[in-house]
């Protein structure tokens, strides 16, 4: 295997003009830490081609021979050096440049063979890094590890998890949870396939996405980034999603490695806390959490993330049955396994799993199928790995076999023909094409929660005030993982964008034509900023009054809260307007997770959920609100009405009561849609003999609708096992002309309901089963079908 010279030598003067500017500057330490705006010039390509490859990708197989023989080849510091990725924060200087020193030393002495991140996230010296700047820094580390250490090409990872929100100007594409809401798995793809791009642009190789943890504990903080509570419309994003990133990636260069994340159980930390125990019958995470995974598996993916923290005790890196028998024999997954930031040595500091770091990386590299140690800040993986391969404790060819993954991907992404930057994919990050595919997303996720006396949508020469500290910001819209791993901070606020990005308040502006009328009230945290005494004097000319609610930005352990009710401040805001003013009130939130929200629901006349949309949610959100769109989102997740309800699903034990706030697949539009009964093509299920179940939906007016209609089952008794409330199997998204009806038809199959028992074994139990259509809903229909357990 060799390197494509040419490639090589034109890249090289660009990074060598680059090396020598950053140290001259480098000397001495001048530079006061706070960080740079890069100009990005805006001057995007308004559209372009791309491949809208959407079958199932040619995922990661068998290892190439030339890849074995560059494997044997290597010594074992090579090796080990493959298998170690660092955080890009360690080549960064004092000034906020590339440390050249830093670089070679890293590379040269441990021989690293991946970095990850962006320097804006550590000390670089610019804060959102334009593709142009980005990629002549990861170009000059290139050149460096062509030149130094095992000579071979670094793969860089980046967490491009909602389009590539690192890179300067991108489009920040809605959250995870808001592109489950579109029930269209489209936009899933859209988002990744865009994100791959504009990661691409910036020199960059592998997206730590898509994130497909079931958001079961509503107070967790990631609750935000993955695809809901539920397996099926999780697997069905998650699909689309590998496709997306990853594309035809073996030789599409605008694709990148996609990685599912992260293996396993996430998503229900048993007191909300990030990386709190999870406590997950083994059963029940084959039975629901284990799907999405598997889903993505078998649509192609290249890697795979572990999780943080532990599962009944046990922690996830150091599990032989988690990340082996689960993960590669059960499974069948052939890709490349990364480790989480510093998991292994959290062994040690934050899980008390291990004695000491050697224990805890000799036990990971034992039992778990782990090939790359995020280890992130230091040579810690490095230096114990060697010591342990050359004392004899871990064999070589349990390196081989890791390393062996990893060249075999950086080999399927090109890295090794091209490891620089496409300067031609730069023109196109942040085009208008790329906007108007991220507001088509939020478009169809807004989920319209409750409309009493047709309060929404908003007349276009009505009197209207605006209050409320989200509906005047880029960065809330964004939430966390946007621009900075916790969004932009309090000092930078919407500045950081430069323009990339709207308000709701604009989006407002550009549909009346001028501009709102609008008072901040409070801020995100509560804090009164408006007299309620100037509020209610600029009501007495309004009509109607919207008021802006929400989340401060946040990530991980730093959104970690003890109750979901949100401010108090923000609630006391629209008890006080509706008492002292008794005009209509329209509540909007933008938020990540389903905050508590009181007496609201009630008080208000109208609310609209706007989830975290984006830097470009404005515009296409003020487009519902004044009725130039119909919502056509609905939830993703169950909204609870309580603190006691932050875990209820819809697929929860039927005999456990079920009253939230609002449902699992909950959701209003501005028309009249009415459902036929369910007509089944048979009375009994059979193993091998699927039926189909089919409906008439119809579009009474006044407006074209778009209509996710969902077909769940509920089995009425099962032997031995409680059987779940609801069981989503099925959705489609029509589109409905006014006066237009259709029929749409599913099929459902006996194995479909088979589930997992406690000797891990999958059994039907034979019973009646309700097929329920767009259950707590007024289009609830409901149908029975006898389920056998065997062929007919």
């Amino acid at each position: 295997m060799r390197f494509a010279s040419t490639l090589y030598f034109a890249h090289s003067l660009m990074a060598a003009s680059y090396i020598r500017d950053v140290v001259a500057q480098a000397d001495k330490c001048s530079w006061n830490g706070v960080q740079e705006y890069d100009q990005i010039s805006g001057d995007f390509t308004a559209t372009y081609d791309y491949s809208n490859y959407t079958t199932p990708v040619v995922g990661p197989g068998s290892i190439d021979h030339d890849v074995l023989r560059m494997v044997r080849r290597m010594s074992v510091e090579e090796k080990v050096g493959q298998m170690t990725q660092l955080e890009v924060g360690q080549l960064v200087d004092c000034n906020g440049y590339l440390n050249i020193t830093a670089a070679e030393y890293w590379i040269d002495k441990w021989k690293v063979g991946s970095i990850l991140e962006t320097p804006g996230n550590h000390n670089g010296r610019y804060n959102w890094y334009s593709a142009a700047r980005f990629s002549e820094f990861t170009d000059a580390v290139q050149k460096i590890a062509l030149e130094k250490g095992s000579k071979v090409p670094l793969i860089w990872g980046l967490d491009s998890v909602r389009g590539a929100q690192y890179v300067g100007g991108a489009v920040i594409f809605p959250a995870g949870i808001a592109t489950a809401a579109t029930f269209d798995p489209q936009y899933a793809y859209d988002a990744g396939r865009v994100a791959a791009k504009d990661s691409r642009a910036a020199g960059t190789h592998w997206a730590f996405a898509p994130i497909m943890d079931l958001s079961v504990n509503k107070l967790w903080s990631r609750v935000y980034e993955n695809f809901g509570e539920d397996p099926f419309l999780s697997s069905e994003m998650a699909k689309m999603s590998v496709a997306g990133y990853q594309g035809d990636y073996k030789n599409d260069r605008t694709r990148v490695a996609a990685c599912m994340k992260h293996f396993i159980g996430y998503g229900y930390p048993f007191d909300g806390k990030d990386r709190s125990n999870r406590h997950i019958a083994t059963h029940e995470l084959l039975e629901y959490y284990v799907p999405p995974f598997k889903a993505a598996i078998d649509a192609g993916v290249a890697t795979a993330m572990e999780s943080y923290g532990v599962v009944n005790g046990e922690a996830v890196m150091l599990s032989h049955y988690y990340l082996q028998k689960l993960l590669r024999e059960q499974l069948s997954f052939k890709g490349m396994l990364v480790t989480d930031w510093g998991e292994i040595n959290s062994q040690v500091q934050t899980y008390f799993t291990a004695k000491d770091i050697k224990q805890a990386t000799q036990v990971a590299l034992q039992r778990t199928s782990v090939d790359m140690s995020m280890v992130a800040d230091d040579q810690s993986f490095s230096e114990t790995t060697i010591d342990l391969v050359k004392s004899g404790v871990i064999s070589e060819r349990r390196l081989d076999q890791s390393v062996a993954r990893v060249l075999q991907l950086k080999k399927d992404l090109g890295i090794f023909e091209q490891p620089f930057a496409d300067p031609k994919l730069a023109a196109t990050v942040g085009s208008a094409q790329d906007i108007e595919t991220a507001r088509n997303a939020v478009r169809e996720s807004v989920t319209l929660l409750k409309n009493s006396n047709g309060t929404l949508p908003l007349g276009l020469y009505e009197k209207v005030l605006f209050i409320g500290p989200t509906l005047n910001s880029t960065r809330y819209m964004g939430g966390g993982w946007n621009v900075h791993w916790q969004g932009p901070s309090d000092k930078e606020g919407d500045s950081v964008y430069q323009g990339f990005g709207d308000t709701i308040l604009k989006g407002i502006e550009s549909i009346v034509g001028t501009a709102p009328a609008y008072l901040p009230g409070v801020d995100i945290d509560g804090a009164q900023l408006t007299s309620i005494d100037a509020i209610v004097a600029g009501a007495k000319s309004a009509d109607k009054i919207v008021i802006g609610l929400g989340e401060h930005t946040y990530a991980e352990n730093e959104g970690n809260i003890d109750s979901l009710a949100l401010p108090w401040g923000q609630l006391d805001l629209v008890y006080t307007v509706a008492k002292r003013t008794n005009k209509p009130v329209v509540v909007v939130l933008v938020e990540g997770r389903p905050r508590g929200l009181g007496d609201v629901p009630k008080i208000a006349d109208a609310v609209v959920n706007a989830y975290l949309p984006g830097a470009y949610g404005g515009l296409p959100f003020a487009e519902v609100l004044y009725g130039k769109v119909n919502p056509s989102g609905r939830l993703p997740i169950t909204y609870p009405a309580s603190e006691a309800q932050a875990s209820d699903t819809i697929w929860q034990a039927s005999y456990s009561a079920y009253n939230p706030q609002w449902a699992f697949g909950y959701g209003l539009g501005y028309s009249n849609i009415t459902y036929s009964n369910v007509t089944l093509s048979a009375d009994d299920l059979y193993v091998g003999a699927p039926i189909t179940a089919t409906v008439t939906v119809t579009n009474n007016g006044p407006y074209p609708q778009k209509e996710p209609v969902m077909m769940f089952t509920h089995q009425q008794y099962r032997l031995g096992y409680a059987p779940e409330l609801f069981r989503l199997r099925g959705f489609q998204k029509i589109t409905l002309a006014v006066g237009e009806s259709k029929d749409v038809t599913f099929t459902l199959t006996a194995e479909e309901l088979a589930f997992w028992d406690r000797d891990l074994k999958k059994r039907i139990e034979p019973a009646p089963v309700n097929i329920a259509i767009n259950p707590f809903t007024v289009a609830d229909v409901v149908a029975t079908v006898n389920l056998q357990d065997m062929a007919a």
